[in-house]
């Protein structure tokens, strides 16, 4: 009996971690660090997807200004995906986050949360499976003026 407790446990735990990715809490710890420390670059983002200014993947933290619009603050960036996995992407303010691909189409989110048990910077964390190409990450409406964001990779690549 217990060898059977003992590999169930064993099992549950290993699909727990799957397909090579990290538990949230590891993920959470890489970005709120990039969140707290930086280094940070300072955008002004655009009221539409037009002339967005483009964020990264970088390891860099980005303070977005966000312009007054109808119904709160609201901005969009220009984000590229230059491989397919899933990226994470972590918030300092909660304010709503859309992601629209070239194409128009709104991407689902695999998860999103408004908190992180292992870091109290973290007010939202959202994770996206992106295809290869160029995203508008739009921020709002909120009653906040600016967000910082950090963008990470996953690790979960996607297969085709």
């Amino acid at each position: 009996m217990m060898k059977k407790l003992l590999s169930a446990c064993l099992l549950s735990s290993a699909l727990l971690v799957g397909c090579g990715g990290e538990p949230a809490e590891d993920a959470d710890a890489e970005g709120c660090e990039h969140l707290q420390e930086g280094p940070a670059v300072a955008v002004t983002a655009s009221a539409s997807s037009a002339g967005a200014p483009e964020v990264g993947a970088d390891h860099k933290r980005y303070d977005i200004s966000l312009p007054a619009g109808t119904g709160g603050n609201t901005g969009s960036v220009s984000f590229e995906a230059d491989e397919a996995t899933d990226f994470t992407f972590f918030l300092s303010a909660d304010a709503s986050l859309t992601i629209t691909s070239s194409s128009g189409q709104t991407v689902e989110f695999e998860s999103s949360v408004k908190n992180s048990a292992s870091c109290d910077t973290i007010k939202g964390r959202y994770v996206a499976p992106l295809e290869v190409g160029t995203y508008t990450l739009t921020f709002g409406p909120s009653s906040v003026s600016s967000v910082s964001l950090v963008i990470e990779e996953s690790g979960h690549e996607h297969e085709h």
